[in-house]
């Protein structure tokens, strides 16, 4: 189960605020608060499958306890930012050098 912390967390690798993540999602930005509470407090199956749906889109896996060898349920980023990945070192030379 999803939980209000990977939430908070996912959100926070992809560097979003609440108000992009409700834009994306069309959940309000005061759920999304409320479910990003430590208590968790409205995390209803359908507004939670929502925002974990609209989060993986968005490059990010969600992991169940158990899914590592160490460490328990938690987030990581699956998709890499292609604007900052730079020149291969392969392929650097004089031109390029900047």
């Amino acid at each position: 189960m999803t939980t209000a912390a990977q939430i908070r967390a996912a959100r926070a690798l992809l560097g979003i605020t609440v108000d992009e993540l409700s834009a994306r999602s069309g959940v309000s930005s005061f759920l999304i608060l409320q479910c990003e509470a430590p208590t968790g407090s409205a995390l209803d199956g359908a507004t939670l499958h929502h925002l974990r749906e609209t989060l993986e889109g968005l490059g990010v896996s969600f992991l169940s306890d158990g899914d590592c060898v160490i460490g328990g349920e938690g987030v990581r980023l699956t998709k890499r930012d292609e604007t900052g990945e730079g020149i291969r070192p392969e392929n650097l030379n004089a031109t390029n050098d900047g």
